[in-house]
């Protein structure tokens, strides 16, 4: 397994950036992360009085939505406050982090989710980044095994729901869970999780995929063949539209499948989306997305902020893998998008929004929940963008490990 890790001074060297430019953009960074430690403070302290609970929503009425560990947004929270304490070095984020990351432990043994990467490796594994805690590569380790029982190698792919009525389920975001696969991979030497996420990657480009480079948000397989037999949408307008988080979750997968292989056919495919997502006449020029790009109703529909923030971060990190023309492309729409989220149009007042940094996220339109509010999710991603371009104009490494 080759693990990539390319620093923000060989980009600047050979991407020209004005200085000017780039202490602007860095000084709206650096402010927007104090203000994230400012509402993640005040969100830490009203979820001291939930036990057992972390942040998901708000609902219509503007009141705090809070969800079991067991759903699959419960790891952002724990993991956005690990990011803003590897920011600030400061004491208090740090025990917060350490207690919202315990509520989420009981989901290293969770095999009824492929979210459990989402669960464990945003909470434990920035954890153990940052901090080198044997205990929390002990949890990552059960978290993986626990993932690995849903693979099913006939199809080659992990199983993402159950009880449904598709026979064998696999929707674009379980490609993110292949992080903890590829992260226990190396951390345990365990080969067969790297193994897992291989296959699984390989057969999702094989069938999710459009020539355009958009994907479908969901594939179901024949067990006995482990055929595609099933193109269909969940959270999308149409089977045949293109799911604003669905494009989000493959460009990000798809780089950090190169990051973790050096197969150039995944870094390929996140080019190939992101030439979809950058080239689509109906992204706005601020360049956050509508949350299907194919709904008739555009412009007069709903943003996806968690989309353009997820997005955004790939972008970064895509940057680096790329010749210099599409580096600096990848990284002044990352810029745009930074700007435009960290404006008044999308970021919220400090003690406002619920404590959620964001507004404006769409979670599941034809599903009829969480339309047009803040999501834990696009808060986590915003603040991973913020990191990761901070890290690129101090000239650090992406990926900073204890």
């Amino acid at each position: 397994m080759i693990r990539k890790y390319f620093f923000g001074l060989v980009l600047l060297l050979s991407v020209p950036v004005s200085q000017a430019r780039a202490e602007s953009l860095l000084s709206l960074i650096d402010h927007n992360l104090s203000f994230a430690i400012k509402q993640d403070s005040l969100m830490a302290i009203t979820m001291l009085h939930y036990p057992g609970r972390l942040p998901q929503t708000i609902n219509r009425q503007g009141n705090l939505v809070t969800c079991s560990p067991t759903w699959w947004v419960s790891g952002f929270f724990p993991g956005s406050l690990w990011y803003l304490y590897e920011y600030s070095k400061d004491k208090h984020l740090e025990s917060y982090a350490q207690t919202f990351t315990q509520r989420v432990a009981s989901q290293q043994y969770n095999t009824d989710t492929h979210d459990v990467g989402f669960m464990i490796n945003c909470s434990f594994g920035n954890g153990y980044r940052i901090t080198g805690n044997p205990a929390y590569k002990q949890v990552l380790e059960n978290a993986a095994h626990s993932l690995s029982t849903r693979f099913n190698p006939v199809v080659g792919c992990i199983r993402s729901w159950n009880g449904t009525q598709w026979e064998y389920p696999v929707i674009i975001d379980n490609m993110m869970n292949l992080e903890l696969l590829f992260n226990v991979a190396h951390l345990s030497g365990d080969k067969r999780y790297g193994q897992i996420a291989v296959s699984h990657a390989n057969k999702t480009l094989e069938n999710q995929f459009r020539p355009n480079g958009s994907c479908f948000h969901l594939v179901s397989y024949d067990t006995i063949t482990g055929r595609a037999v099933a193109h269909k949408t969940v959270q999308g307008y149409s089977d045949s539209s293109s799911w604003a988080r669905g494009q989000a979750w493959a460009l990000y997968a798809y780089t950090m499948c190169y990051r973790e292989t050096g197969d150039m056919a995944y870094l390929h495919q996140a080019e190939k989306v992101a030439s979809f997502l950058l080239n689509n006449p109906h992204l706005p020029k601020d360049k956050i997305p509508y949350w299907d790009f194919d709904d008739p109703a555009i412009p007069h529909t709903y943003r996806d902020a968690s989309a353009g923030a997820v997005i955004c971060s790939a972008l970064i990190e895509l940057s680096q893998y790329v010749p210099r023309e599409k580096a600096k492309e990848y990284l002044q729409v990352a810029a745009t998008q930074i700007r435009t989220l960290s404006s008044p149009a999308f970021r919220a007042k400090l003690g406002g929004n619920g404590d959620f940094i964001l507004m404006h996220s769409v979670g599941n339109l034809p599903g009829h929940t969480e339309i047009d509010v803040p999501l834990t999710y696009a808060d986590y991603y915003y603040i991973e963008a913020l990191t990761r371009y901070r890290n690129l104009l101090l000239g650090k490494p992406l990926f900073p490990r204890k």
